[in-house]
């Protein structure tokens, strides 16, 4: 049994973590925009060459965020597509970034942000939970 006291409380943190995590997408997005704008490149600064996995992850949790902002109304619905993708995310981050291999800088990222994108919808699914 839950006590909607400590739903309510958990409800309010996944929230303020994920309104956060939506407005640092939307200055990404509206920066490469507004670079498209400006410059005709969205980024002046990418390699060329680099392989096409790289760019896997950081669109699917472009899309976990978009679930985070969908589980402001339908909790159980962007906490389920949240969770896929950020689990889909993982064995690529696994495969392509060992943890092994540079533990420390991995740790924070892509890992710890893999973290911090995973870790709300995990607090919108335990909330969608029947309270009894």
């Amino acid at each position: 049994m839950l006590d909607p006291n400590i739903v309510s409380r958990v409800r309010k943190i996944a929230r303020v973590w994920s309104l956060v995590l939506i407005i640092i997408v939307l200055f990404i997005i509206g920066g490469y925009f507004w670079n498209w704008i400006t410059t005709g490149v969205t980024d002046p600064y990418a390699v060329e060459d680099y392989p096409p996995i790289e760019n896997i992850p950081p669109l699917l949790e472009v899309v976990a965020v978009i679930g985070l902002a969908i589980a402001w109304r339908r909790e159980r619905l962007g906490a389920i597509i949240n969770i896929l993708l950020s689990l889909l995310v993982f064995p690529i981050l696994l495969i392509y970034w060992p943890i092994s291999s540079n533990f420390l800088n991995y740790l924070l990222a892509p890992y710890g942000t893999w973290l911090l994108i995973l870790i709300p919808g995990i607090l919108f699914f335990l909330c969608s939970q029947k309270v009894e």
